[in-house]
């Protein structure tokens, strides 16, 4: 590691530190430097719950970013976390994270194997469902599964959860300045022109998609 990335790491580190104590969770966070979601993307979210207040939210990756969600839904005194997870270990790690700040009543980590999918003809490696509560979605984040399985990795979270977003959803994807991230809100802009889209400066990039607050059902 150079000097130079060293000091990122440093300044990432004391940043989730900060994010942490915050909320409240100062007995240890799953964070994992080259897994983890970045403080400016968690601080993101942090800001959407507290304005918004959704009731359901799913995720897509379990890690430091569920505890948080978890946590600020306890707070507020609303909203439930559903994450999907195909890792049993990281799973596992999630649920002990959860359990030690009393936050596994408002956060659960589904066992979500990665199982083959069709969409217009292409195969994709994306969570199994089965486990999901058929309850409309108000904030969807997609943070996995990783690049490394293939192509638009993440491009199934929109046209397999699609008709369970509830009208004025929002979806936040991490990652969004990589190049497959960036093709995969391209195309899911197209399949859904009526999504709002925004862009706000992230250090690994952020894309924040909205539909719309009537008919998201047609329009989806």
């Amino acid at each position: 590691m150079s000097p130079a990335e060293a000091q990122a790491h440093k300044a990432e580190i004391e940043a989730i530190l900060g994010l942490g104590e915050a909320l409240g969770l100062n007995q240890g966070l799953p964070y994992t430097r080259h897994w983890s979601a970045a403080p400016d993307f968690l601080a993101l979210l942090v800001e959407h719950l507290r304005r918004e207040r959704p009731a359901v939210i799913v995720e897509c990756g379990s890690g430091l970013s569920t505890l948080i969600l978890a946590r600020v839904c306890a707070i507020d005194g609303r909203g439930l976390v559903w994450s999907l997870e195909h890792a049993p270990n990281c799973a596992a790690q999630t649920r002990d994270a959860l359990a030690r700040y009393g936050l596994a009543r408002v956060a659960n980590v589904l066992d979500a194997p990665l199982r083959r999918y069709r969409l217009d003809g292409e195969a994709y490696d994306w969570y199994d469902l089965i486990g999901l509560p058929s309850r409309a979605i108000d904030l969807l984040v997609v943070d996995g599964p990783p690049g490394s399985l293939g192509p638009l990795a993440r491009y199934p979270a929109l046209p397999l959860l699609r008709a369970r977003l509830a009208p004025g959803c929002t979806i936040f994807l991490d990652d969004a300045d990589r190049p497959d991230e960036r093709a995969i809100v391209a195309r899911w802009c197209a399949e859904c022109p009526d999504l709002m889209l925004n862009r706000p400066a992230t250090e690994r990039g952020c894309a924040v998609l909205r539909c719309p607050s009537q008919g998201a059902s047609e329009a989806l």
